[in-house]
């Protein structure tokens, strides 16, 4: 498995768009020095600056955060009850395959 890189992430993004870091820096309203601890990794962005790069960079947050390729279970459409039950299901099958006899 590949070691996942935020900062690396962001500035493959950045020059796919052929931005330089001082374009995004104007666009987000902070600094190039900002923009540059971002893609080295000595600043983490906040919610809000994530999701202008997102909107910027035309991209999902999960796909920025390295998240792209989770499986993800969505119950929103399901009762309650229904919701609990699938949970139920899930948490069974967790303890019997990641903790065997």
């Amino acid at each position: 498995m590949a070691i996942y890189d935020f900062g690396i992430r962001l500035k493959e993004l950045r020059e796919g768009k052929r931005l330089s870091q001082s374009d995004v820096a104007d666009r987000l309203e902070v600094t190039r020095a900002t923009i540059s601890g971002y893609e080295c990794n000595t600043i983490t962005p906040s919610v809000e600056q994530l999701v202008k790069l997102a909107v910027l960079y035309n991209t999902s947050l999960d796909y920025m955060l390295g998240m792209e390729n989770r499986s993800y279970l969505y119950l929103d459409d399901l009762s309650e009850s229904q919701q609990k039950t699938i949970l139920d299901v899930v948490d069974r099958l967790k303890k019997e395959f990641l903790n065997p006899l």
